[in-house]
């Protein structure tokens, strides 16, 4: 069964948003600061990405549905999403992409 055409768009989408060092770093810490976030300041200090790379950065994130900003106060705080979008993302690839792949190693090395 082929995935549905939206499933291949947001996918897609979410994969060119990691194509960055930078992203996938930003998003890395987002992840492991828990649901809470970061204030933006704290989130480049952590990256060393700051100012308007950092606001660059961070709406190539949102608009693939990666992480969230919410202004609170003077802050904005960013945050992941939750954990199972992330792991969402790459069971979509192992399944969608490397299936196939992983059903030939296995039947490979039972005729070894």
């Amino acid at each position: 069964m082929k995935p549905d055409i939206s499933d291949l768009t947001v996918a897609a989408t979410q994969f060119a948003a990691l194509g960055s060092e930078q992203r996938l770093s930003v998003l890395r810490i987002l992840v492991r600061a828990g649901p809470d976030g970061l204030s933006i300041g704290d989130l480049g200090a952590r990256t060393g990405v700051t100012g308007s790379t950092l606001t660059h950065h961070m709406k190539i994130l949102a608009s693939a549905g990666l992480v969230t900003q919410v202004k609170q106060g003077r802050s904005i705080i960013c945050a992941a999403v939750a954990y199972d979008d992330v792991q969402a993302l790459s069971q979509f690839l192992i399944k969608e992409c490397c299936a196939d792949s992983l059903h030939h190693t296995l039947e490979d090395r039972r005729h070894d």
